[in-house]
This record gives structure tokens, sequence and C-alpha cells, in this order.
């Protein structure tokens, strides 16, 4: 009995030790607050007094024409803002990384540094810098424009309803192309080279061992980027606010459920705050983004793992 005792495995509490700070400093600024938010989304202000309503909240959001036309406006163009992102920024960033992976590449990391430093400027400079750009009146695209005889292409893309959300989305692909870009490289890097020593014995050299060999070898990374893409995007709010304002115009066609939230929580201009329907916004906000999640975990990270070492 004795012998079995000595036997047993120890209880590792240093690790709880260890942990408890971040769980602690993690929960109380993440978890209590989204506890919090759900709870708040079930009731209503009355005379300065809250009273549990259920799911009111939430049948008035997506069914009354005053909140749900903003609902699914915004909530259409955040899909096409992850839309641009996952068709432009993550292939653009594949392709980088390729590129600045090969062996014979001089001066990787200069252009490495050099395309990663958007992504570590701030947000109001990104936005603010590239509405001057642009602008019809002092920016500089036109002009830069007219040097290569394109002049005719310009248009006020900020201020034209069609074009602002693209344009916006573009100036966030090229601010964040940059982490795909290293996470990629990353998994690149990461490959033993007796795979692709072996991949050259078959004569499999070039784009091709990309496409056979190396692409399928990282799709577990690209799954992952996909996911961060999903997250990040649908919390997207700052880049907006910066450019357009809460008012997320030309007339809210760049209105993103970030930008829909603030106004609704603590209100801009003529508008009140409504903190209970700002929380059911937040809300469903939260539940969009676990759905996109759990589809991720238990339908397509299940089938990556067979490319895993």
């Amino acid at each position: 009995m004795a012998t079995t005792a000595e036997n047993r495995p120890k209880f590792r509490w240093h690790i709880i030790v260890f942990l408890a700070p971040a769980v602690l400093v993690y929960t109380a600024v993440m978890i209590i607050p989204l506890f919090g938010t759900l709870q708040f989304s079930l009731y209503t202000t009355i005379d300065n007094t809250q009273h549990f309503v259920g799911l009111d909240n939430f049948r008035t959001l997506f069914g009354d024409p005053r909140w749900s036309d903003s609902f699914w406006n915004a909530l259409g163009n955040n899909a096409w803002f992850f839309f641009i992102h996952m068709v432009v920024q993550n292939p653009i960033g594949i392709l980088l990384a390729a590129l600045l992976s090969h062996p014979r590449l001089r001066m990787s990391a200069f252009y490495r540094t050099t395309i990663f430093i958007p992504t570590i400027l701030s947000f109001v400079i990104v936005g603010f810098g590239w509405k001057l750009i642009l602008s019809p009146i002092w920016g500089i695209a036109p002009s830069m424009l007219d040097a290569v005889g394109l002049k005719s292409l310009f248009a006020p893309w900020l201020g034209k309803e069609a074009y602002a959300l693209t344009t916006l989305s573009l100036i966030s692909v090229w601010q964040y192309v940059g982490i795909p870009m290293m996470l990629i490289y990353a998994a690149l890097l990461s490959i033993p080279d007796e795979v692709l020593e072996a991949a050259e014995c078959d004569g499999i050299t070039g784009m091709s061992q990309f496409w056979k060999i190396k692409l399928p070898l990282i799709l577990p990374s690209i799954g992952i980027i996909s996911i961060l893409t999903f997250v990040a995007n649908f919390n997207a709010f700052d880049l907006i606010y910066s450019a357009q304002g809460a008012l997320a115009g030309p007339n809210y066609s760049t209105d993103i459920l970030g930008t829909f939230l603030y106004r609704t929580f603590f209100g801009f201009q003529l508008q009140l705050g409504d903190p209970n329907m700002g929380s059911t916004i937040a809300s469903a906000m939260f539940f969009i983004i676990l759905a996109g999640v759990s589809v991720y975990l238990f339908l397509i990270q299940t089938r990556l793992r067979r490319y895993q070492f």
C-alpha cells in the first residue's frame, strides 16, 4: 500500500499558482462582462428601473423595422467586409509568405519588416491618413494617378455609397496583411527539410512543389488564419469609426455591427443611448461569432488534422 501511494503522481500545485493570475484577470475583464452583457440584454429600463423582458429585445432587434433595417444592413456590410479580407488579404498573405520563404531571395528580412509595419500603426493614424490621401480636394491620390495618366479613374471613393465600404476593406487589408503573411511564413519554415528533399528527388520543384507539398501541409495554419479573420472582422469598429465617424457614412453604407452597437449603447448626436438594446446587439454579435467558430472547430478543423505532423 505504501509503495502504491509513493508511485502515485503528485498533484502539481505550481501549475495552479502560475495559471491563477491569468485566469483571474481573464475572468475579470472577459468572462464577467460577457455574462453581464447577456444578462443586461434580457432587461429594459422603465422609469430608471430595470424590468425583465426575456427575449423581447431580440424580437425587437430582428423584427421591428426601426431596428431590424439597421441591424441587417450592418450585418450585410460586416459580411462583405469579411469577404474582402478572405479573398484579398489571405491569398496575398500566402503569396507573400511563399515568396519571402524562398531560400534564394535576398533582403527577405527587410521585406518582411516593411510589409508588417502597417500592422503596428494606430488605427487612428491609418484612418485619418488614408482619408487625407483619398480626399479629392487636398489628397495626393489624384496627383499620383495623374502622374501615370490614370487620373480619369479617380473618384471620391470614401464619399460614394457604392465604393466606400470596399475602399475601407482594402485599406484594412493593406494594414493587416502582414499578420497572415507572418503566420504562413512560420508554417512554411516548420515543414521538415526531409519532406522537401523527398519531393525534389521525385522531381517536384518550384510552384509544383508549393501546390502539391507545401500548401496541403499548411492548410491547418490557413484554417486558423481564416477563423481569426472572421472573429476580427465581425468585431471590427476602429477603422470605420476613425475614417467615417459613428454614423458610418455616406448614408450608413459603411455601417457595421461595431458602429451600430456604439451608436445604440452610448448614443450619438440626437440619438439617446439605450444600454439594453446595445447589450442585445452585442449579444447577437457574440452568438454570430460563436456560431462561426463552432462551425470551424467541429466541421473544418477535424478534417485538417490529417495534414498535421
